[in-house]
């Protein structure tokens, strides 16, 4: 099983910036896919950003310019950096791995436990 302990949350102002990072440990065969994923009040989970381990990243078009996904596959971990944040970036944010457990299992997700990012004044 892959567990994710994410860290850095917390309040900023607008236009300021936060660095979320996530670490994954325990027992696992690969993790292929890690990304950051925010739900607001009242919204559904959505995705921010995710980075494969080949290199591919995806971003959401509201964060594109402004966020910047990192990773290092050696260490599986990853962070986000969150520059010129704005009041609709409040979420609480959840880091994501896709991956396998053993050599033989199906790939699945796992999800940390989420930190809350609060912009405001």
């Amino acid at each position: 099983q892959v567990q994710l302990v994410e860290s850095g949350g917390g309040l900023v102002q607008p236009g300021g910036s936060l660095r979320l990072s996530c670490a994954a440990s325990g027992s696992f065969f690969s993790i292929n896919v890690m990304g950051w994923y925010r739900q607001a009040p009242g919204k559904q989970r959505e995705l921010v950003a995710r980075l494969a381990s080949g290199g591919t990243t995806v971003y959401a078009d509201s964060v594109k310019g402004r966020f910047t996904i990192s990773r290092d596959n050696a260490k599986h971990t990853v962070a986000l950096q969150m520059n010129s944040l704005k009041p609709e970036d409040t979420a609480v944010y959840y880091c994501n791995a896709f991956g396998y457990s053993s050599r033989w299992s199906q790939p699945q997700d796992y999800w940390g436990q989420g930190t809350q990012v609060t912009v405001s004044q």
